[in-house]
């Protein structure tokens, strides 16, 4: 039985609100779940207090049985330095100019500074 700590939505349309939890992988993502570890309320500005609360304790209790947490919630508890924060690869810029327009823009930028 493998065990996630991941992310259980609840609330309203359009309104959501997660609980933070620790649940079989194979069970479905809003379904049956072992225990709760925290919510997560995305509607909260990002430096409010309420807008991660993490069950600390029980966190590293599960950590030390196995469970692995998701990217998401990874992230929750590497700001919260109950875990070390996960490393994600960097993700390409598709939108960034390209080479040569690059070389152009680096060139005006020292004909300015010269």
């Amino acid at each position: 039985m493998g065990l996630k700590i991941r992310l259980a939505r609840a609330g309203a349309k359009k309104r959501p609100y997660y609980h933070i939890v620790v649940a079989d992988s194979r069970s479905p993502r809003d379904g049956r779940f072992i225990e709760r570890l925290g919510s997560y309320n995305p509607m909260l500005p990002s430096d409010h207090v309420e807008r991660v609360r993490l069950f600390d304790e029980r966190i590293k209790h599960w950590l030390s049985q196995g469970a692995v947490a998701t990217d998401r919630v990874a992230k929750f508890l590497g700001k919260a330095e109950l875990a070390p924060m996960p490393v994600f690869p960097e993700q390409p810029k598709q939108s960034a100019p390209k080479k040569r327009a690059q070389e152009r823009a680096a060139a005006a930028a020292a004909a300015t500074n010269a």
